[in-house]
């Protein structure tokens, strides 16, 4: 797991630069500030010095923010920062502005770094003109490497045709968005879909070799249901999926990890998929959930015995479990309150393992699909 960045580093070496830059701090929420050491005395209180050449401080600092904005020109920040790039999905944003504050430029990391964001953001604190060069930003079309990273989610697989995606989109080319599930505002919804592109809510019908690329925002694993669609898609994983889970006290957590990574793989369900475990209240401290919740950052959710055991759409009631923890279930409704959802997406299954002594139980609930109020394409 990579270290956490601070938001912003800013960099100032003459006098037109730090007033840009001390109208720009207080837009900027825990930034720092360099300037050079020559200049230091005028600059804002807490800014730190910056020796020149910056060369050296640079190595020091360009793995420690989020983005770097730079009121130096394009030109010298590229040389400085050229030694120092890795790739896109660790590289941090840049940002250049001119020493008259004219300009926002997007030097470094437009999409996966957030940069194109940011150069928005710093145009609009100082009144300036933003200057945004990535293809599907100038055009206004669908941004694929990022789409739905503000609703929580995550490419599948961010070196699998994602490239071949982009190219698709920002050349107009036939693209089908098929979306099984996940939020509906992944696009404006006043806004026409760009060209090229077609919306769809199913695989059924769907002929892969018809369309330049298919982007699928699914909770299945569909590599062997639909490996043509598959082959020749962008997954996108929307947080859909609740694991409403119970298990023997005491159970180790090796056990309970498998038996949910085994159940999920059963159903043909996406474990990038998951929002959020749910059971009940008794189970809140227990150490195999917690070490699950933690190790892959399903936050834990439990809910009181008599929340539960009203809790419409359970599949397998036990009079036995209401006699132990005071509802007649726990996965199935702990699942369904937790997704929002009035069925279950797969009831109570159970695993054991031999000599294990222990057992766990999990049921599944997709939280609503709300599909975007646009005419699905007749396929």
């Amino acid at each position: 797991m990579t270290a956490e960045r601070t938001p912003f580093a800013v960099y100032a070496i003459t006098k037109h630069g730090i007033a840009i830059a001390s109208r720009l701090l207080p837009h900027l929420s825990g930034a720092d500030l360099f300037v050079s050491e020559k200049l230091i005395a005028s600059a804002p209180a807490g800014a730190l010095r910056l020796p020149l050449p910056m060369g050296p401080t640079l190595i020091e600092t360009f793995s420690a923010y989020d983005c770097h904005i730079f009121i130096i020109s394009v030109g010298a920040v590229v040389r400085m920062i050229a030694p120092l790039l890795k790739n896109k999905k660790v590289d941090p944003a840049v940002v250049c502005i001119d020493d008259a504050g004219r300009f926002s430029i997007c030097v470094l990391s437009g999409h996966v770094g957030r940069g194109n964001i940011f150069t928005e953001r710093v145009a609009t604190a100082l009144g300036a003109h933003s200057v945004v060069t990535t293809a599907s930003d100038a055009i206004g079309t669908l941004t694929v490497d990022i789409l739905g990273r503000d609703l929580g989610w995550t490419l599948d697989d961010a070196d699998r045709n994602v490239t071949r995606g982009c190219a698709a989109v920002v050349n107009a080319t036939k693209v089908l968005f098929v979306q099984e599930t996940g939020e509906p505002d992944w696009w404006p919804a006043e806004k026409p879909l760009p060209e090229g592109v077609r919306y769809a809510t199913s695989l059924e019908g769907v002929d892969p070799e018809a369309f330049e690329i298919l982007l699928i925002a699914t909770d299945r694993e569909i590599g062997l249901s639909h490996p043509a669609h598959w082959k020749n898609a962008v997954i996108y994983r929307p947080k859909s999926l609740v694991l409403g889970i119970g298990c023997d006290r005491g159970t180790a957590p090796d056990l309970v990890e498998r038996g949910v990574l085994a159940l999920l793989a059963k159903q043909g369900l996406s474990p990038k998929s998951v929002k959020e475990l749910a059971t009940i209240d008794v189970k809140k401290d227990e150490p195999a959930l917690l070490a699950l919740s933690e190790k892959y950052g399903w936050p834990l959710r439990t809910y009181p015995p008599e929340q539960l055991d009203v809790v419409p759409g359970i599949q397998n009631p036990s009079e036995t479990v209401k006699q132990h923890v005071g509802s007649r279930g726990v996965s199935e409704p702990a699942a369904l309150l937790g997704a929002g959802a009035e069925e279950l997406l797969v009831p109570k299954q159970i695993y054991t393992e031999p000599g294990a002594g222990r057992s766990m139980t999990l049921a599944v609930a997709r939280r609503a699909f709300v599909k975007r109020q646009m005419e699905v394409s007749r396929l």
